[in-house]
């Protein structure tokens, strides 16, 4: 795979200050494809002078200006649709569908809503006797994880650009070459130099250096709940801004008269999306008792349909897990689950196949609330089915894990359904299958997480608020 050897840092590629390098292994066969520069503070501190140099003339550009670029930048997405999935494809090891669908779809259709956004946001307001300006936070430090590696980049770079900030960008060590495609977009659509700057790092090195800059005036972190709480403390410690979108335990709430079969086999369906690698999986499924033996047998049925293997390969569903470690911890969840007298319906703990990070689609039945594969965020194509009672103890076990990002509720109507997800405690709710919308905004109650990413409300949190009166 086409790798650089340098950092994209004020519109160019420059070489690294020192000479370690990250291998960047392809999950499905273990090799590696390519290596790029690991990033030292050095690294960041050149990206984040960069930022600060082009932040005065970016923040003065028109809105309708910056629109404009964010526009161009997604037509070059557009343009290298193929080339970037196969890149996913490689380094995360998504089946080869999905990464176009998904990865590569979902980020173009997030650039092109802002690309509209950025040119209608209203920047200012009159209330009263004042004038509301909202205004650039300043230079911003993202950093980002693998499991959805474009996605999670466009959904930051996209808002800071409309909102007039400038950026340092520090992809995960796991997915850098998309990270670098994307810098190669940005580059090809005419965004000034400095404006964006990347820089290829781990997270314990450039990571805390772009966290702990003091020309850095928001960090915008996607990751787990135990990276982003160092995040937050270092941003607390120096008052700087922060947004953080981290783990979850969603429950999938499928109440009585639900469509029961659709119900279970659009839940396992989502927890198997990218091989269960996302924050917002409905990774527990909660059921009233008197379904609950049907629903088991249904996504016992509906997992099988989940052939793992070569994720080139047409006939695959369910690709690898990232690496080594993750494939580790995973197997252990299952094991974890199995120790604990969950009662394993499908899949387990041995490996589907010689070589490659990968892990058998499991389900387990007979979990309770307080059991670890009920609480803890496995990540991995893992399925927790649980019973429930009634509504409210159906209620009582949704909001009864630390997180609150994702959910879903199953109903015969979709009053019942909302009248349910209103109760939840949980940033966002899918209501009888509800579809994915790109302007709504995404986020976490407790400790899911701090703001939202995704239209106005995504924008917002680059914004910060002066009042003139008059």
């Amino acid at each position: 795979m086409k790798a650089h050897d340098g950092m994209y840092i004020g519109g160019e590629w420059r070489p690294a200050a020192g000479t370690d390098r990250i291998e960047v292994v392809n999950p499905a066969d273990e090799q590696v494809i390519a290596t790029v520069p690991a990033g030292s503070a050095e690294d960041v501190d050149a990206a984040v002078r960069a930022a600060r140099a082009a932040l005065p003339g970016w923040a003065a550009t028109a809105p309708a200006e910056r629109a404009a670029l964010i526009g161009a930048l997604r037509d070059v997405l557009v343009a290298r649709k193929g080339e970037i999935a196969e890149t996913i494809t490689a380094e995360l090891g998504a089946t080869s569908g999905f990464s176009e669908n998904v990865h590569v779809g979902a980020p173009i259709a997030v650039a092109s809503s802002y690309a509209e956004l950025g040119a209608e946001y209203a920047f200012e307001e009159r209330i009263g006797n004042s004038t509301v300006l909202l205004e650039p936070v300043g230079v911003v430090g993202a950093i980002t994880p693998w499991n959805y590696p474009l996605h999670q980049v466009v959904a930051k770079v996209a808002p800071a650009l409309a909102a007039g900030c400038t950026l340092v960008l520090k992809p995960a060590e796991d997915t850098p070459l998309t990270a670098q495609l994307f810098a190669e977009a940005v580059h090809e659509a005419g965004v000034p130099a400095g404006v964006f700057n990347l820089v290829t790092g781990t997270g314990p090195v450039a990571g805390q250096a772009l966290a702990e800059h003091e020309g850095v005036d928001l960090v915008s972190f996607t990751g787990s709940t135990a990276v982003g709480r160092k995040i937050g403390a270092i941003a607390g410690a120096a008052v700087k801004r922060v947004a953080l979108e981290l783990g979850g335990k969603s429950a999938n709430v499928i109440l009585p008269g639900a469509d029961l079969p659709k119900a279970v086999a659009a839940g396992v369906a989502d927890v198997m999306s990218n091989t269960g690698q996302s924050c917002n999986a409905l990774t527990r499924m909660l059921v009233q008792r008197d379904q609950y033996e049907e629903a088991v047998s249904l996504a016992a049925a509906a997992v099988a349909k989940y052939p793992t293997g070569d994720p080139r390969d047409p006939g695959t569903r369910l690709g690898p897990v990232i690496n080594a470690k993750q494939r580790a911890r995973v197997r252990a969840y299952i094991d974890k689950g199995v120790e604990e007298g969950a009662r394993l319906v499908a899949g387990g703990s041995e490996a589907p196949h010689e070589q490659g990070y990968f892990v058998a689609p499991t389900v387990f039945a007979d979990v309770t609330p307080e059991m670890t594969i009920a609480q803890e965020e496995i990540f991995g194509p893992v399925l927790a089915i649980l019973p429930y009672e009634d509504e409210e103890d159906a209620l009582r076990i949704a909001n009864g894990t630390v997180y609150g990002l994702g959910g879903a509720v199953w109903a015969a109507d979709a009053e019942t359904a909302v009248a349910f997800a209103r109760r939840m405690d949980t940033g966002q709710v899918d209501i009888n299958g509800g579809r994915f919308n790109v302007r709504a905004p995404f986020g976490g109650y407790k400790q899911s997480g701090v703001g939202r990413e995704l239209g106005p409300h995504g924008l917002g949190e680059y914004l910060q608020t002066k009042s003139l009166q008059f």
